[in-house]
């Protein structure tokens, strides 16, 4: 009688899969009792069947699914038998009705499809049920089941598009502008700031100027939005008070060129109404200039400023003289005529010392305000002399004790940052002021001398020069003429004149006329006088060994199209410049030579071949600086035969001519002069004069055959300014030679 197995909804597991000595306890165990196992089979087993169900197992043999476990072995569950409550469901044991279905398990025929089961090849789609109405039942999450995706994020409501407002300024995350603080304080509104936007970009003002002028606001509410943008106190001077300490302290010059007034002097702080609250950066320079521990500003009224600017400096003029008066009666300091040793704290106390400081202080605002282009300190066996240029000529300043030349001249290396311990070696430096809203590059000079350190100082104004190559005063024809050189796509242009003939302002004049975004323009210089936004400029260093002929080497490989040259002084830059003229760039240089003629000569007398200035040189500009007459006292006159014949001039060559000279007035100190003009002679090359050059010709030659070319000469240049009444007789004969 043979036994049916029991149905076993679970397919047979081939040994085969299982491994040899699988452990049966890798099998999960459900919790609480152990149920009952099935009765098993005792048919016999045909050889090679596989075992049946709970038959005996071999030694060694793995265990049979199902098979009775030997004593001590935790049985293992069988599958259909009833489960315990509680008890975790047996892999591969048939469900009871109603129960959850298992992931993963077979399903019987006619059951429904477990929600993320694998579907068999081929069965048809499952439909989906519908639901019922009523509430969604919630069910827990399915083990195994696949999560379900994300909903779809709300739709974002509907934004209420309004009505664009017209230009409505907006906050730039620096401080606020003025405008929004006057909406702000509610002084004016958003359309008075509109129409004062509008008429302060059209009228090029500022726009406080533009609410004060309609009448929107007073000083009084614009001071306090400037200062409330500018976060500055607000001074009042019907309270404050000019005290005798802070006038001691800022003199009227200095004070009428930094724009303020002092106020109030104590632990080295200073108090100081100012009217332009975009005037701190000169608050700072005055702070380093008095070498003060902090100086505090406080804004005031236009009104009030210029009130109090006449009371507080009522019948106080500066003057160099008292102020030597007070230093030499003031005896704290010591009259030591003969120094061997140097005590650098004495010497740094004495050029930190207020007389000190406020005798230099006036010195260079004095020059700066007379645009002096130099500043002379000069010891003495017996005195020390402070004297500063004026156009071109020399004024002397009255003289200070002999016993502080040590300590003016430590007081102005300290400024420029040199050495006050080194008195045998020349130094070179520099001092940068900012006064009056307009930067003032000052380089400073020191030379060992017999009785003491002698300084120099070279003020450089930008305010004052003004690059442009139209107002350098070129005759119109000769400015025409100079157009056409620069221009040219290659060669070398030359500047010729004595030092501080304005070289350097002419060429910069040219290059600012040249300077245009298509062209790379490169300059090399000793030292950078102005700065150019556009050209690349590089200092000369002889330290390191950048030299003129080293710069320009390396500038030959930066792909310049023009190439400025401060100064031919050797062989060696003028081969350089001549071979980069010749591979087709424009190269400007200047020379020291008297005239243009002789920079021919001079450029022989260098060793340059004559081949090579005939093949690159193509013009010569020589100049000189005379002095204009001042506008305010000139005179006419009608000069004598003698003084016409010092310019090889007669009567009836200058019939119908006017001359002029300067009276004096305090406008020119009573000099009859004020300002500088250029007179200038430009040399054009031609093939005569190369011919000329290949001969190697004299300079008398040179200028006899450029003369008969129309070449106007510095004479002629000269003689023209007089009759337009521009300089007079004196400064021609004094700048220019007798022309034979």
């Amino acid at each position: 009688m043979s036994t049916t197995p029991p149905e076993n909804p679970k397919p047979a597991q081939n040994p085969a899969n299982t491994g040899q000595g699988a452990n049966p306890a890798a099998v999960p165990r459900p919790a609480g009792p152990t149920p009952v196992s099935a009765p098993a089979t005792t048919a016999p087993k045909p050889a090679g069947a596989a075992p049946a169900p709970g038959a005996p197992r071999p030694a060694g043999a793995a265990p049979a699914p199902g098979a009775p476990k030997p004593a001590g072995a935790a049985p293992a569950p069988v599958p259909g038998a009833p489960r315990p409550a509680g008890a975790a469901p047996v892999p591969g044991a048939p469900r009871p009705a109603g129960a959850t279905p298992v992931p993963g398990a077979p399903r019987p025929a006619g059951a429904a499809p477990v929600p993320g089961a694998p579907r068999p090849a081929g069965a048809a789609p499952v439909p989906v049920a519908p639901r019922p109405a009523g509430p969604t039942p919630v069910s827990g999450p399915v083990p195994g089941a696949p999560k379900p995706a994300a909903p779809a994020p709300k739709p974002a409501a509907p934004i209420a598009v309004k009505k664009p407002v017209e230009a409505k300024p907006k906050p730039t995350g620096g401080r606020p502008k003025i405008g929004e603080i006057l909406v702000g304080l509610g002084l004016i509104d958003e359309q008075q700031l509109f129409e004062m936007l509008d008429e302060a970009r059209s009228s090029g003002k500022k726009l406080g100027t533009v609410a004060v002028s309609r009448g929107l606001v007073n000083e009084d509410q614009l001071v306090k939005a400037l200062a409330e943008q500018c976060n500055i106190k607000i001074g009042n001077l019907n309270e404050q008070k000019s005290q005798p300490e802070a006038l001691l302290l800022v003199s009227e010059t200095m004070a009428s060129m930094y724009k303020v007034i002092p106020l109030t002097f104590k632990d080295k702080i200073l108090s100081v109404a100012i009217v332009d609250p975009n005037n701190l950066t000169s608050v700072d320079d005055l702070r380093n200039l008095l070498g003060l521990n902090e100086v505090i500003p406080y804004l005031v009224t236009p009104t009030a400023f210029e009130e109090a600017q006449k009371k507080s400096f009522a019948g106080k003029e500066d003057s160099i003289a008292d102020l030597i008066q007070e230093l030499e009666a003031d005896g704290t300091k010591g009259r030591r005529k003969n120094e061997t040793s140097i005590d650098l704290e004495s010497l740094m106390e004495q050029a930190d010392s207020a007389p000190v400081r406020r005798l230099i202080n006036m010195v260079f605002l004095m020059a700066i305000r007379d645009q002096a282009s130099d500043i002379h300190f000069e010891p003495f066996e017996e005195d020390y002399k402070m004297r500063y240029k004026c156009d071109g000529v020399l004024f002397e300043l009255p003289p200070p004790p002999k016993y502080l030349a040590n300590a003016i001249a430590s007081r102005i290396k300290v400024m420029a940052n040199l050495d006050i311990a080194e008195r045998r070696l020349p130094q070179d430096g520099r001092i940068e002021l900012t006064i009056g809203g307009n930067r003032v590059d000052m380089r400073v000079s020191t030379l060992p001398t017999l009785f003491g350190e002698s300084a120099v100082i070279r003020l450089l104004d930008k305010s004052v020069v003004a690059l442009d190559i139209n107002k350098l005063g070129i005759d119109a024809t000769v400015l025409a003429t100079f157009r056409e050189l620069i221009n040219k796509p290659n060669g070398v242009v030359l500047v010729t004149g004595p030092t501080g003939s304005g070289k350097t302002t002419t060429l910069y004049s040219a290059l600012n006329e040249l300077n245009v975004i298509e062209e790379k323009i490169i300059t090399t210089e000793d030292p950078v006088e102005y700065e150019i936004e556009g050209l690349v400029q590089c200092p000369i260093n002889h330290e390191v060994g950048m030299t003129f002929a080293a710069a320009l080497r390396s500038i030959l490989r930066q792909d310049p199209d023009k190439i400025l040259v401060g100064e031919i002084r050797d062989l060696e830059t003028a081969q350089i410049a001549v071979q980069a003229a010749l591979t087709g760039h424009i190269v400007f240089s200047t020379l020291h030579t008297n005239d243009a003629p002789s920079t021919i000569t001079r450029m022989r007398d260098m060793g340059l071949q004559s081949y090579l200035i005939n093949a690159c040189v193509e013009g010569v500009l020589a100049q000189r600086l005379v002095r204009k007459i001042c506008i305010n006292c000139r005179e006419e006159f009608q000069p004598g035969p003698d003084q016409l014949l010092e310019l090889n001039l007669t009567p009836e060559m200058v019939a119908g001519k006017k001359f002029f000279y300067g009276k004096g007035c305090d406008t020119c100190n009573n000099t009859g002069y004020k300002g500088r003009m250029g007179i200038h002679e430009l040399l054009v090359m031609t093939d005569e004069l190369r011919d000329l050059i290949s001969k190697e010709a004299s300079t008398d030659e040179l200028r006899d055959l450029c003369v008969k070319s129309g070449m106007k000469t510095l004479r002629w240049s000269g003689v023209n300014a007089i009759h337009q009444g521009l300089t007079t007789m004196e400064e021609i004969i004094r700048e220019t030679v007798t022309e034979e």
